[in-house]
């Protein structure tokens, strides 16, 4: 019964993937058309031949003239035959090629729409081996499988009608073999179908496990982990090959016990067909004909059944993209968004009311927050690890939705503003900068053709970026490896501030973003995010107390729920948490300049 319902489900999301090929019909009907030539000539061979052997080779009076005629017409027909399959193939991987094109195209825009809530549960390898693997095994489908079942189904019905034209009894007798071949099929159907999975999972579980490895690689060698990471990645290799293993044998076993099946055919024709040439029932060429015909029908029998290897990858294939297609983003636009005209207006203004919020059920991280920040004003948050404090940040920028409580920017709920609006209106620099391949002037103006190589530099002024970019090889068009990995902390930390300030938001979250940054850097990025901050609402996140000593004011976050608030010196005459983490922060600063351990 499991199986039934995994072939269920695979056969229905290849099934859901066929509207991708809706607008290639007429390239599907002309393969089919092709198809049907080239099928024809190949029938048509032996039958060539057996006129060939009957009429002009074995007759009492021999016919050179009409023997070289069946030969010109079989050189004829092979040609279009050959021109006929080449076309079609041609055509059939361009539909394929194009077909597959779109479903990538879907489901990277889908895996892009999700939150992220989606990817805290779906690792990254994973998705990867869906967006590429998966897809170019759902292409075999549409090119292996397809030109497969209608080539050789229409090969099979055309051998069948030549066989019973040439002679209806012996004909007869090779139907019988028929329901042994389903039967053959039935038996080996469910174990092809199981060990495919079996690969497809493991395959996709190395994948995984490569990918995390190599965005963790300089933990992986820092704690010297490499030889337990290779024990491991072996034995999913191990496991992976034990399955590939597996599933070669019954596919290797599935097609012997078809070719046996073929051999016994063949020689049953013989020994029917023979003896009725000794009798003179039938003559020699339509023997020919009958063992070649017998040949043929098994040749796209055996086709058909080794493209179940395609159909059964195809539908895994297809039920895991089906799985991520499934998935209903978390946090979607509503039916009628704010009119992005109405959003011209925003100031700034923050509210969070009655806010809570959980990663897992009945576990909440926020616990009914409430606070408001007024147009312009800079704030900080500041707490122990895991107050709450990113969780605020992520709210606000919808990365993730409140399970109780409204958030609003300016008095509207931000679930009634477009992510693509809200995302305008609010920008983030996080402790970890992510830059993409591509020239320092990509990576500020994030590849916006809008914003102008003028707007960019001014940008990088503004943060105090543009000294330290002109000193770089190429200026702004110095090219930088993913991730940044040609630059320093600092300079990928003040590129991601030039980023900001290029994009103009009336709301700035700064998530631990000095964290990383030397006293020299961190002194030179104060002075560029006051520029920064003038005139936005700027919401900062600091385990450096420096960074926030300066804000209008100060919410204290622990164990998801705000304890204090006020500016610095109110917090620190309070003598409650802040107090604590500012003696911890300046002793802290103290041992940094004077090296004590």
């Amino acid at each position: 019964m499991k199986d039934k319902r995994a072939s269920g489900s695979g056969l229905h999301s290849l099934l859901r993937l066929l509207p991708y090929a809706k607008p290639y019909s007429w390239s599907f009907l002309l393969v089919l058309g092709l198809v049907i030539v080239f099928n024809a000539t190949s029938v048509l061979q032996p039958w060539l031949v057996k006129i060939a052997i009957d009429r002009d080779i074995a007759a009492k009076n021999p016919n050179p003239h009409g023997l070289l005629v069946v030969s010109a017409v079989y050189v004829g027909m092979v040609i279009l035959g050959v021109v006929a399959n080449y076309v079609q193939l041609i055509v059939l991987q361009y539909t394929g090629q194009s077909i597959i094109r779109w479903i990538r195209l879907d489901l990277f825009k889908h895996i892009e729409s999700q939150a992220m809530s989606f990817f805290d549960k779906n690792a990254i390898g994973r998705l990867v081996t869906n967006v590429s693997s998966d897809t170019e095994t759902v292409n075999q489908f549409f090119t292996g499988f397809f030109l497969s079942l209608v080539r050789d189904g229409l090969s099979i019905v055309m051998i069948v009608i030549a066989m019973f034209e040439l002679n209806g009894r012996i004909a007869a007798y090779c139907m019988l073999i028929l329901p042994i071949i389903f039967a053959v099929s039935l038996v080996f159907r469910a174990r092809l179908r199981a060990a495919y999975q079996t690969t497809r999972t493991r395959l996709s579980n190395i994948v995984a496990f490569l990918a995390e490895n190599l965005a963790g690689i300089r933990i992986i060698q820092i704690f010297r982990q490499e030889k337990r990471q290779l024990d491991h990645f072996s034995k999913l290799n191990t496991s992976h090959r034990q399955a590939n293993v597996s599933e070669y044998g019954i596919s290797v076993l599935f097609n012997r016990v078809l070719e046996l099946l073929g051999n016994v055919a063949v020689a049953a024709v013989v020994w029917i067909g023979g003896g009725a040439v000794l009798h003179r029932v039938i003559l020699f060429g339509t023997l020919y004909a009958f063992i070649s015909y017998i040949q043929r029908f098994f040749q796209p029998i055996n086709s058909v059944t080794q493209q179940w290897n395609t159909l059964q990858s195809a539908m895994v294939a297809a039920d895991r993209i089906g799985t991520v297609l499934n998935i209903v983003p978390a946090i979607q636009d509503a039916k009628q968004p704010v009119d992005a005209s109405r959003l011209k207006e925003i100031a700034g203004k923050i509210d969070f009311s009655h806010v809570w919020f959980s990663y897992v059920a009945d576990e909440p991280v926020l616990r009914d927050i409430s606070f408001s920040v007024e147009p312009g004003e800079f704030v900080g948050f500041v707490g122990a690890t895991g107050a709450g404090k990113s969780s605020v940040m992520s709210l606000l920028t919808r990365f993730y939705e409140p399970d109780e409580g409204v958030i609003a920017l300016d008095g509207i709920d931000i679930k009634e503003i477009a992510q693509t609006d809200l995302h305008r209106l609010i920008g983030l620099v996080q402790q970890d900068v992510y830059l993409f391949s591509g020239s320092i002037l990509d990576n500020i103006r994030l590849f916006r053709q809008e914003i102008s190589r003028q707007d960019a530099v001014s940008a990088a002024k503004t943060v105090g970026a543009h000294e330290i970019i002109e000193r770089m090889p190429h200026g702004y068009d110095t090219h930088i490896v993913a991730k940044g990995a040609n630059l320093s902390m600092g300079e990928r930390q003040l590129i991601s501030f030039a980023r900001i300030v290029a994009l103009n938001p009336r709301v700035l979250i700064l998530d631990e973003a000095t964290a990383s940054l030397d006293s020299q850097t961190e002194e030179l990025v104060q002075t560029g995010l006051s520029a920064v901050a003038a005139n936005r609402t700027t919401l900062v996140i600091a385990h450096r107390l420096s960074t926030i000593r300066h804000a209008n004011r100060i919410f204290v976050l622990d164990r998801g729920q705000i304890v204090e608030q006020g500016s610095h010196d109110e917090l620190v005459r309070l003598g409650g948490l802040y107090a604590d983490l500012h003696v911890k922060s300046g002793i802290e600063y103290e041992k940094s300049q004077t090296g004590t351990p």
